[in-house]
């Protein structure tokens, strides 16, 4: 966590340097991990020129969890990225000056992942345990939060280092006794695990906040309004596009990211739209964040993980870039494997 606490003083600098984040042409949108399923709007729109053609230079980065993605934006290394919103709200508390401009997650993705064989049943077990994900883990953001909200000590777990591509290995191999994972790639721990698959997705043990979200810098937003507008709005309809018509979407992600199967990220995205999928989603816009929710987040961070300095909520997130007429589409149920 030492590296999240530098918000403070490298938001600070940020701003002191004035202009030159606002001067640069080039949009690095850093994603919160490695491109997968969940990801396929931004390369589809990529590809189609949808970007360029709005006078965007945008560079899409790999990211390493979404507390380092965040840290990113909050430090004006990259103007935008994808980060978990309830870590997001933390962060700005400690002084990082990041602003939600799209939902993507209107549920909470975050799950725990075990072997039933463990005997382990639900998060009041994991007392003792060892939970392996990466360092940059958003879920480590909030896990406070889910222990507390299930009475139990958020201390009383041992945190281990392990890549996001390790997690199935060290969990079969049981050098840890849980992991935590978005609910976009279940499909793969259900293939893998079978019978002995141990799951609870975190909306279901008393904790769902908005889960991703698109975040730019607040500096860098005040002089580039324009450019956020149009970054949003191509984006918001890419996600609905994908959404109605997802092939061409998938196939746009595997070919600027050779090493995926579109067979799996196709999975991957159709978990991607129940996590996208909520009364706001469908019936106000697609990527709102509705005041009430952010307003409830906001309070559940504070009450289990205290905010170094409050603030309005409000001046967290805008729907501003938003268009109205673009919802959520109606979605079929996914066939996980």
């Amino acid at each position: 966590m030492k590296s999240i606490l530098k918000f403070t003083a490298v938001t600070l600098a940020c701003v002191a340097l004035g202009p030159a984040p606002a001067a640069a042409q080039k949009i690095t949108f850093v994603l919160n991990w490695v491109a997968g399923g969940d990801h396929a709007p931004y390369f589809y729109a990529q590809k189609l020129g949808l970007y360029k053609q709005a006078g965007l230079d945008i560079d899409i980065e790999t990211g390493r969890g979404s507390a380092a993605s965040a840290q990113k934006v909050g430090a004006c290394v990259a103007q935008s990225g994808l980060s978990y919103m309830a870590g997001v709200l933390l962060f700005r508390g400690k002084g990082a000056d990041l602003v939600g401009v799209m939902n993507v997650y209107a549920n909470s993705p975050q799950g725990l992942y075990w072997l039933k064989s463990s005997g382990i049943k639900g998060v009041k077990d994991l007392v003792g345990k060892k939970i392996g994900n990466p360092a940059g883990d958003g879920a480590r953001t909030m896990w406070p939060a889910l222990a507390k909200a299930n009475g139990i000590d958020p201390n009383s777990v041992t945190w281990v280092n392990i890549d996001a591509n390790a997690k199935l290995g060290a969990l079969k191999a049981k050098t840890i006794d849980v992991t935590t994972s978005f609910f976009n790639i279940h499909h793969i721990f259900a293939r893998e695990l079978g019978g002995d698959l141990g799951f609870l997705a975190w909306k279901d043990a008393g904790i769902n906040p908005y889960g991703n979200s698109i975040i730019v810098n607040g500096a860098w937003l005040k002089d580039n309004r324009d450019k956020a507008d149009k970054f949003v709005k191509i984006t918001q309809k890419a996600f609905a596009d994908c959404v109605k018509k997802p092939e061409p979407c998938v196939a746009a992600l595997v070919e600027a990211n050779g090493a995926l199967r579109a067979d799996n990220e196709m999975t991957n995205w159709h978990l991607v739209t129940i996590l996208m999928s909520d009364d706001t989603s469908r019936n106000v816009a697609l990527g709102w964040h509705d005041d009430a929710r952010m307003a409830a987040d906001y309070k559940l961070v504070d009450e289990y993980l205290k905010m170094e300095k409050p603030y309005d909520v409000k001046t967290a997130y805008t729907n501003a870039f938003l268009d109205k007429n673009v919802k959520m589409p109606p979605i079929s149920p996914p066939k996980l494997y």
